[in-house]
């Protein structure tokens, strides 16, 4: 039982970060006859840009793509600062009468689905107590990362070092590194930001990668967009600078995907003119294909600098074991350190951990397929918000938000109490819906959702042919619709 019901809205949205913020804007003005409340766990919005409180925590896409179309960004950096990013989002809530909707200090414990009043009943546990909130329409806008565990390998001795070690998720406030040995353990988005980020305070910084990553590196500022915003007022600036960014984003990965061969050979010897002369190129040389994992974005070559001052190096080499004062490696050589951060990436959850269950059964998202990208098969009145892999996380968000819109008025207009995508979902093989061989997704195979071959059950990696669909999309497809009950008497 609940200590209390605090609530019913039209709409739940799980999640005050980046796309809980946008979810209810496009909720309050496609669809402004709906009263919704966002649920948020922590006591801040923002999400992962007020969970991540590390060294240089910046954006790995350019805010005019990562940025609301309905709100530009104005601010001369193209790869932003985590804090500015968290006051844009914020920014955002406030101006548009958001952020009254918030509830924080509710995490999402259960989600239950009842047919029969054809309504959402969410339980949250609020400062030891449990809370309850109803719901027509249940909208997750909570990522798939785990915010309370992070993904760290089982390395040999660690309990035997003797100095400090920090994962990039928990940062501490008072790590002080200054003139220390740092060890960073990954190649990834975030072990590429903490290395700069770092060496000029500390003594000095390794990356210890057990294999390279594809880099390339983007101007801070976009010189283009500053000379739009000149000449056009700031939303065609923004929106022109937005379309050509993804074009550019989305053409790339498309000749990464299609000419892996002269890709690579593009990315490495742009990389190769980046290091010292006598810098081995192993350590930048991957054994698989561009984009068969994220790439990774230096903003003004940041990292290629450290390098170069002799403030940050790169070891390619793999862990045998932790001892009192470093890491010895398989080769024999050995790390000596002070601090070690374990960049060594993240762990993926579907629909925020929240047990879900439709009339008592328990949904389990990995034997479910996805929906249009963003919907579960047999599961009603439900969405999940997920970006692009391959391009800005805002990109395909905003077409989320919109469909969700569209979908509650359809529900209004036709008169219907819910809608599913079809039980069944696709027919013939299916795979997961994140398309990446990155450790992450690979460890999450078995927890997120599939997708077929075919529409609506493909989650396809290109926005302008997904915005194109979305606009013009057919609500009825593959979806099993349910009258609202007629009152007697």
């Amino acid at each position: 039982m609940s200590d209390q019901v605090s609530e019913h809205v039209d709409v739940v949205i799980v999640g005050a970060g980046l796309s809980g913020i946008g979810a209810a804007y496009r909720l309050s003005t496609m669809a402004p006859d709906r009263t919704y409340a966002i649920l948020e766990a922590r006591d801040a919005m923002g999400g992962t840009w007020d969970l991540f409180r590390y060294p240089g925590i910046r954006s790995d896409s350019d805010m005019y793509t990562l940025s609301y179309p309905f709100q530009p960004w104005t601010k001369k950096t193209s790869i932003a600062a985590g804090g500015d990013i968290r006051e844009y989002i914020q920014g955002a809530a406030d101006e548009f009468g958001i952020a009254e909707h918030v509830r924080y200090g509710h995490r999402v414990q259960s989600a239950s689905w009842s047919t029969e009043d054809a309504r959402w009943t969410v339980t949250s546990e609020v400062d030891g107590r449990t809370v309850e909130q109803t719901c027509d329409f249940l909208f997750f806008c909570s990522g798939y990362y785990d915010y309370d565990e992070a993904y760290t390998p089982d390395f040999p001795g660690i309990e035997d070092f003797g100095g400090q070690v920090i994962h990039p998720q928990f940062w501490p406030e008072d790590l002080d590194y200054a003139g220390k040995r740092v060890v960073v353990i990954g190649s990834g988005a975030t072990a590429i930001t903490l290395i700069p980020s770092m060496a000029d305070d500390a003594g000095h910084v390794t990356m210890l990668q057990r294999s390279p990553t594809y880099i390339t590196s983007l101007p801070q500022e976009d010189k283009i967009a500053a000379g739009l915003r000149k000449v056009l007022p700031a939303e065609t600036a923004h929106r022109v600078t937005q379309v050509k960014n993804a074009a550019t984003a989305i053409g790339f990965y498309e000749f990464c995907r299609r000419f892996p061969g002269a890709a690579r050979k593009l990315l490495l010897t742009r990389a190769g003119r980046s290091v010292p002369e006598d810098f081995d190129a192993k350590h930048l040389t991957p054994t698989y294909d561009p984009w068969d994992q994220r790439l990774c974005v230096v903003p003004n070559g940041d990292l290629w600098r450290s390098i170069r001052r002799g403030r940050a190096s790169i070891v390619t080499d793999r862990i045998e074991r932790f001892d009192e004062t470093g890491i010895v490696l398989e080769s024999g050589e050995r790390l000596d350190a002070d601090v070690v951060v374990t960049a060594t990436g993240l762990k993926v959850v579907a629909l925020g951990k929240v047990a879900i269950d439709v009339d008592g059964e328990k949904v389990d998202p990995g034997s479910r397929f996805v929906y249009k990208g963003l919907m579960l098969s047999g599961v009603p009145n439900l969405a999940w918000c997920i970006g692009y892999t391959n391009a800005s996380w805002t990109l395909r968000a905003d077409l989320t938000w919109r469909y969700v819109a569209r979908f509650l008025n359809h529900l209004r207009d036709k008169g219907y109490a819910y809608g599913m995508p079809d039980p069944a979902g696709a027919e013939g093989e299916s795979a997961p819906a994140l398309d990446l061989q990155s450790g992450y997704v690979q460890r999450a195979k078995d927890v997120l959702p599939q997708q077929g071959s075919e529409s609506p059950w493909t989650v396809r990696q290109n926005w302008f042919l997904d915005a194109w669909d979305n606009a013009r999309t057919d609500l009825d497809e593959a979806m099993v619709w349910t009258p609202q009950k007629v009152a007697v008497g």
